[in-house]
């Protein structure tokens, strides 16, 4: 890619993604050694706390460059890799679990596969847990652009100050901006898929796309690729794709992904934790070993909203803490991270 225009996304999307949490402040760059993004670039002296504990000074970006002229032959750039790789790995496995309130999650919320019940139960559901969360002092982040444009009124409402509201509009004419450069507009978004489950337009999609942000005011604005620097209801401005928003939502900090989907996806990240939703009970029963919550019992008259909205906010807890594993873990579920690059390529 070319380092300009709007080269910076995925460059601090890369930079980010390296100081989330879960990674635990390990940093190792493989470089090819001629890029364009030089490592020096990408992650700058003081970018990350990387301490050499032996001297308590802080300690150089681990890079292993493949061009090295110390490398001969393939093999060799593979054991530098693998040996710098255990002294991170050495590191990591030094540590601990140790308990901390669940004010310090960050959670993700997405959907993907949408049908007609993705608004009327699964969505609904993780609003009521978004809203439990966020008065326990954590934080949630929503996003998805498209799937949520149409109802930006909605939301600049429940923006706790002006200047929330303005980012939010902010981020609207961005999208727009990139959207029509590309020559589309946001009703290419509503897949076939989508419409076979029910949902006929990108209008319907966004109303219930929201409704997974609960009702508390929203904090703040994290734009593509930024790190989130507060608490509470966010939202990380992203495209609707679910693996770029997932990537995009890792590099705003979170740690822990919930997931609502009607026609079904065997999605699932490395770096975090994803908690799916179904949205209906027959989607629930065929995908049995992939779906962790069963939010069509709300349309079967099983459950109310609130009481799927509290088993996930348990579940969540249980999750995070190691004490229950998701389905996409217990499978090693995980597709590759998409950076989000608006910027020219050259």
């Amino acid at each position: 890619m070319a380092i300009g225009g709007g080269a910076a996304v995925p460059i601090r999307t890369l930079r980010n993604i390296s100081l989330n949490p879960n990674f635990g402040g390990e940093v190792m760059v493989v470089s090819l050694g001629c890029e364009k993004l030089q490592p020096e670039r990408l992650m700058p002296p003081g970018t990350i706390a990387l301490v050499d504990q032996r001297t308590l000074q802080e300690a150089p970006l681990d890079v292993v460059c493949l061009q090295d002229e110390a490398h001969v032959g393939f093999m060799s750039m593979v054991d530098s890799i693998l040996r710098q790789a255990d002294e991170h790995l050495k590191r990591l496995n030094a540590r601990r679990r140790e308990t901390v309130p669940a004010s310090e999650l960050v959670v993700g919320v997405q959907c993907g596969g949408s049908d007609a019940f993705s608004g009327v139960t699964a969505n609904p559901a993780v609003g009521f847990c978004t809203d439990l969360l966020v008065r326990a002092g954590a934080t949630v982040m929503f996003s998805e652009v498209t799937e949520v444009r149409d109802g930006i009124d909605q939301l600049t409402a429940r923006a706790a100050t002006p200047e929330v509201a303005q980012a939010l509009i902010d981020q609207m004419a961005w999208y727009d901006a990139y959207l029509a450069r590309g020559r589309v507009d946001r009703s290419a978004n509503t897949t076939p898929g989508n419409k076979k489950g029910g949902l006929s337009n990108i209008v319907e999609k966004a109303m219930g796309s929201i409704v997974k942000s609960g009702s508390a005011p929203i904090a703040g604005v994290v734009a593509p690729g930024e790190k989130a620097v507060q608490k509470g209801l966010l939202y990380a401005a992203t495209p609707a794709s679910d693996f770029i928003c997932g990537t995009l939502q890792l590099a705003a900090g979170m740690n822990l992904h919930v997931f609502t989907t009607g026609r079904g996806t065997p999605y699932g990240l490395a770096q975090v934790p994803v908690i799916k939703v179904a949205t209906r009970s027959d989607l629930a029963r065929r995908w049995h070993d992939l779906m962790d919550v069963n939010a069509g019992r709300i349309a079967d008259g099983q459950a109310t909203i609130e009481d799927v909205g509290w088993e996930l906010f348990h579940l969540m807890l249980d999750v995070a803490s190691g004490r229950k594993e998701t389905w996409a873990e217990h499978w090693k579920l995980a597709n590759q991270l998409v950076l989000f690059n608006p910027a020219p390529v050259t």
